[in-house]
């Protein structure tokens, strides 16, 4: 099998969650699914503009010596979605629901295999380099080269690698683009350039940057207390990365959010841009690291929906949610926050 950890859902896998009532129309009856016949034939037979794929996993979040729990987002999100009134300000007409991957095998795996906290952030890094990536990157390649935006529910930031370079492979390869690199937007609080050291869900920039497929980069919200001296410098150092932090706008006021999102915009321009938010960076959102701050609910809607219909949008990904983590911490509305955040950006993208 080319996609071994890939779930494609049924139209039937869909209505299953969809709360169906007389007199209204809900986006579970309007979505698309892949029929019968090849992906990579389906997915550009296919009319729809959004394609939708779920990668619930924390493989990635654990090789980075953080809190379990980024896995449990994706369902609580599809049944809010699926939920969604149909109506003029969104039909739904233009989404294909994909699937889903499953690396519940892998984590079962590394979990019944490591003796301690070293051997099981070593296997979890070595299951994402030669599964995970691979695996997301040609599904993603195979997206984008048709024409598709894919909308990405994570999952950790470990996936903003193959998100990167299969975008900007199946960009070059439909002729879209003349080179293999994309552009990347992140509000984060943290950069997620740390060291070449296998790969997990704090350095997947720096993957992307090192290996070509990455050209600009701009954080916006970097938390100052949170990311390393030495890692900063690198960040300074970079002319292709531009970056923005929480306190330059939230504390010293010496710019405002929008004023932030549309220099990013100016220093991205044109080429193809990924989208990213880090669901930890919202306020009162438990994830992977504890905050006691960040963004608000209002603010990360805005972000979103500003840059979906400013930039030129290679792919939007949301990661680090969680419904629950593994210390029992939960969320019950992130499926719905999440929801709000994929629909404003699929509302508003002119591209």
């Amino acid at each position: 099998m080319l996609y071994p950890h890939f779930r494609f859902y049924s139209k039937q896998d869909i209505l299953n969650i969809t709360r169906l009532r007389r007199f209204e129309t809900k986006l579970g009856e309007c979505v698309h699914v892949i029929q019968e016949g090849t992906v990579a034939e389906m997915l550009l037979q296919s009319k729809a503009k959004y394609v939708v794929v779920g990668i619930p996993e924390d493989i990635g979040a654990l090789g980075n010596y953080d809190i379990g729990g980024a896995d449990t987002a994706w369902l609580p999100f599809l049944q809010a979605f699926c939920n969604v009134q149909s109506t003029d300000f969104f039909s739904g007409e233009e989404i294909l629901v994909l699937g889903q991957f499953d690396f519940s095998d892998i984590k079962a795996l590394i979990g019944a295999n490591a003796k301690n906290q070293e051997e099981l952030a070593d296997a979890c890094r070595h299951a994402v380099q030669k599964i995970i990536d691979p695996e997301v990157e040609e599904i993603i390649k195979l997206v984008t080269q048709a024409g598709n935006i894919p909308v990405v529910i994570g999952g950790g930031h470990n996936n903003s690698y193959p998100l990167i370079k299969g975008a900007a492979k199946g960009l070059y390869k439909s002729g879209k683009t003349n080179t293999n690199q994309i552009n990347v937007i992140n509000a984060d609080a943290h950069a997620r350039y740390r060291v070449i050291e296998g790969r997990h869900s704090g350095n997947a920039f720096r993957y992307a940057k090192d290996d070509g497929f990455l050209n600009r980069y701009v954080i916006i919200g970097l938390y100052e207390n949170y990311n390393s001296q030495r890692m900063l410098d690198e960040l300074y150092s970079d002319v292709q990365i531009q970056y923005t932090t929480y306190e330059d706008m939230f504390i010293r006021e010496k710019l405002t959010l929008k004023e932030a999102m549309v220099q990013a915009v100016s220093f991205t321009g044109e080429a193809y841009t990924g989208i990213e938010l880090d669901m930890e960076s919202i306020q009162f959102t438990p994830g992977g690291v504890a905050m006691p701050g960040g963004f608000t609910v209002l603010q990360a809607r805005q972000y979103v929906s500003f840059l979906s219909h400013h930039s030129h949008i290679a792919y939007l990904h949301i990661a680090g949610g969680a419904a629950q983590l593994a210390n029992g911490r939960q969320n019950p509305f992130a499926g719905k926050l999440i929801c709000d955040m994929a629909v404003d950006f699929m509302k508003v993208n002119k591209w």
